[in-house]
């Protein structure tokens, strides 16, 4: 399925989420990422490998093992990253279940 913009992936990608233990994996590896990040710019740049593989490793064992589906990124890579950032910011300021409950009231589209 294609997108035209990240407002039509959006419901999808929240769909794809829709268990709190995924979510929270999520959050966690996105944390993790951007940490390693800073460490990295700040002290060592061999931090950067642990970048994608904290961020990506967290969120892909939570799609796997949690969510029991495939992860949005291997279809859609820039929408995913976008959106993983967006559910950080509404998870980090707690309005990621008022979005879940907004969303709920709408028909989500399948890939497949």
């Amino acid at each position: 399925m294609n997108f035209r913009n990240m407002e039509e992936f959006w419901p999808f990608y929240v769909n794809q989420h829709s268990k709190p233990a995924t979510r929270r994996w999520h959050f966690a590896g996105t944390l993790s990422s951007i940490l390693c990040l800073i460490y990295a710019v700040l002290f060592n740049w061999w931090f950067l490998l642990f970048v994608p593989l904290l961020g990506y490793g967290m969120a892909w064992y939570s799609h796997f093992y949690v969510e029991g589906n495939i992860p949005a990124t291997f279809g859609h890579p820039v929408w995913s990253l976008l959106c993983d950032y967006k559910m950080f910011g509404l998870m980090l300021t707690g309005q990621m279940d008022r979005e879940i409950k907004r969303l709920g009231k709408r028909p989500v589209l399948q890939p497949y």
